[in-house]
């Protein structure tokens, strides 16, 4: 089974060929081709960490689509003063699919 740990967005996240992953958004149109760096590529036994030999690797991912995350609330509350703050965030991310490892 062949994988990598590749950077995404601030994240590591592990994939292989086919694999769907959600991370932030990325400045591309859906159907566009992105490279993502690998940090780790694992091919059946043998197991690259060598950063020289992972500057070749390439792990190329399809642009899905753009969507947003859930919903999280906010809520600053002080007591006796009657201050109450409200505040609501989605984070924007980006579906991409994986489609080789090179």
């Amino acid at each position: 089974m062949v994988y990598a740990i590749v950077k995404a967005g601030g994240r590591q996240e592990k994939v292989s060929v086919g694999d769907i992953v959600v991370m932030d958004r990325v400045k591309a149109e859906a159907g566009d081709t992105v490279e993502l760096p690998a940090l780790l590529l694992v091919d059946g036994e043998k197991v690259t960490t060598d950063a020289a030999k992972l500057a070749k690797v390439k792990v190329t991912a399809e642009v899905v689509r753009d969507e947003k995350g859930p919903k999280i609330t906010i809520l600053k509350y002080k007591n006796k003063t009657g201050y109450r703050k409200r505040q609501g965030h989605r984070q924007p991310l980006t579906r991409l699919k994986v489609t080789g490892i090179k």
